[in-house]
């Protein structure tokens, strides 16, 4: 691919994360269908909250429509999060999801210390947390928050570079990138995840017995803001870190609960990016020919208790 191409498609996804709903530039897939076949549960599902209290780019209500859909159609009883973090607020639900919360200014901590430290202290007393933080500026605001679990977020854009020089930022984990996990296994055959795609996020570490999901591959950089990966996409001099074998993707315990770390949200979005004069393209669970759709339905399943930690493998 030239480097003309791939700056293309790097401006694009660059341009879509950072632009309003009201733009039109990243909206919502008219198109997803969130019918699940054999829902997980029938009646009185688990409680999840999606976070809407921290300026947060995908709500229930808004890019996180279609996962919202998608996991009413499997049984959880999902709604939308409107106030800081309290004990007292999180006890009404099972399962917290963040997703790009953001600082005010960004990249400023989204999360006050003693917000972190409820999210913390109610999942080790056997809550569950979906965090998702994207590229640069969501990394920062919710590096705190992770930290209290010991995740380390990379805080830039992770990028690839394989042969014929596709520089990118759409990143597919298949076999060897795929760790050992319920997540991965799901509960059938059926369920197994062979194949995820990231549109454009960050790397991670975790803590000391963590599975890495999604590993990320050699050679995998990351670059600190936009004009380092312009500048890398198109050859010129570009200050980057070496990223291969950290993580887009984490699952684990942290005391009674459970924990996973996503450093891309796109992936469980399904969204149609349009920008003039470029071809429209799609992002997430609407995207054929991956699992990302699976994917999110396995974390859930595995967040809610309905699969065991038995098969787990530490990295």
């Amino acid at each position: 691919m030239s480097h003309g191409l791939a700056t293309c498609l790097l401006t694009i996804f660059l341009a879509s994360a950072a632009a309003p709903a009201h733009a039109q530039q990243q909206i919502v897939d008219p198109d997803f269908d969130p019918r699940v076949a054999e829902p997980a549960y029938r009646a009185d599902g688990p409680r999840v909250t999606i976070d809407a209290a921290h300026n947060n780019f995908h709500t229930a209500d808004g890019q996180y429509s279609p996962f919202a859909a998608l996991l009413r159609a499997d049984g959880f009883r999902v709604a939308s999060g409107t106030s800081s973090f309290s004990g007292a607020g999180l006890a009404a639900t099972d399962i917290l999801v963040i997703s790009n919360a953001r600082g005010k200014p960004a990249p400023a901590n989204a999360f006050t210390a003693a917000e972190a430290d409820t999210v913390r202290d109610w999942v080790a007393g056997g809550g569950s947390l979906l965090l998702i933080a994207d590229h640069t500026p969501f990394g920062s605001a919710a590096a705190d928050l992770a930290g209290r679990f010991g995740v380390t977020m990379g805080k830039g854009y992770a990028f690839i570079n394989p042969p014929r020089d596709r520089v990118t930022t759409q990143i597919e984990y298949r076999r060897d990138g795929l760790g050992n996990h319920p997540i991965i296994a799901g509960r059938s055959e059926k369920e197994r995840i062979r194949i995820v795609k990231t549109f454009t996020g960050q790397s991670l570490s975790g803590p000391p017995g963590a599975t890495i999901l999604l590993r990320l591959p050699d050679p995998a950089f990351e670059a600190r803001d936009s004009d380092t990966l312009d500048a890398a996409a198109n050859g010129r001099p570009a200050t980057v870190t070496p990223v291969g074998g950290r993580a887009q993707g984490l699952a684990f315990t942290h005391g009674k609960g459970r924990v996973v770390v996503l450093g891309e949200a796109g992936m469980l979005s399904a969204q149609i990016v349009r920008l003039p004069g470029r071809p429209e393209m799609r992002m997430g669970m609407s995207v054929k020919g991956y699992d990302d759709r699976q994917f999110a339905l396995n974390i859930m399943h595995w967040l809610s208790g309905l699969l065991t930690t038995q098969r787990e493998a530490r990295p």
